[in-house]
């Protein structure tokens, strides 16, 4: 009994597609029972990730993070307009008279600035008082006592009280704080002078008081401490504008390059 031999016949092979060929078009050959892409597809090279980005296609698979635009606003450079803070304006540019002859020629000046005009409330209010007070009052006793001697003397009292509210205008006007690069000052007086001061290397704490209407009006006091004991400058009431007063002296204090710079591109600015 013959035994029948299973036929030998060669199934033929799949040639793996040629990759010279593959790689000529760019595209990556298809995986077995997968379509290969066509070589003129224009996604079949690049990966469009959304704009403005485009990735070169990754061969290893691993697909790149995705970028928002609006993640790299924060990196784009800020404008000067903002980032300018406002700052309180001094009296004048240049020191006064009255500051002038209290400053030595190596000092830098900052600026000078007198108290808020709320310091003159209680003088104007006792000038407006005192003149309707001492004229109903002179009145009524020049009618009921008939004495020539009445209006004389109240009139006396009404210059007396008016003299007193024009020293205090006076001493309003010529008080300044004033601002340099190494220290705080304070002048007042009218036939004496006051001159307190404190070097800014001094001062290990300062902060500004508000009061409600302070809050109001944009007015505060500013208190100074230093590590001596004796202080000739410590309480500095009724200053305008008192947070960007208090930035102004914060950033010569601490940042005293940033300040000199910032002057010299302004008057830069001004020569140009």
């Amino acid at each position: 009994m013959s035994e029948s031999t299973p036929p030998t016949s060669e199934e033929p092979r799949q040639t793996a597609p040629d990759a010279t060929a593959a790689d000529a078009h760019g595209t990556r050959p298809a995986a077995s029972g997968g379509p290969a892409p066509a070589p003129d597809d224009p996604d079949a090279s690049t990966v469009d990730y959304g704009r403005p980005f485009t990735v070169e296609f990754d061969p290893t698979g691993e697909e790149p993070p995705v970028i928002d635009p609006s993640e790299l606003a924060a990196l784009e450079p800020v404008s000067e307009t903002t980032t300018r803070v406002r700052r309180v304006q001094p009296l004048v540019d240049e020191p006064s008279g009255v500051v002038a002859r209290y400053l030595f020629p190596t000092e830098r000046y900052r600026g000078e600035w007198r108290h808020h005009p709320i310091f003159l409330a209680t003088p104007i209010t006792v000038a407006v008082v005192a003149t309707i007070g001492i004229g109903l009052g002179g009145g009524f006793l020049q009618a009921g006592m008939g004495a020539g001697w009445v209006a004389p003397l109240a009139f006396l009292a009404w210059l007396g009280v008016m003299g007193w509210v024009a020293w205090k205008v006076a001493y309003w006007h010529f008080e300044r704080f004033i601002l340099t690069n190494k220290r705080v000052m304070v002048v007042h007086g009218i036939i004496t002078r006051h001159v307190a001061m404190m070097p800014l290397e001094r001062v290990t704490d300062m902060k500004y008081e508000q009061t409600p209407l302070g809050r109001i009006l944009n007015y505060g006091t500013f208190v100074l401490e230093s590590a001596g004991q004796d202080q000739a400058l410590r309480e500095v009431a009724q200053l305008p504008n008192p947070n960007e007063l208090y930035l102004r002296v914060v950033e010569e204090m601490y940042d005293p390059g940033a300040v000199e710079a910032r002057l010299d591109r302004s008057g830069d600015g001004a020569d140009a």
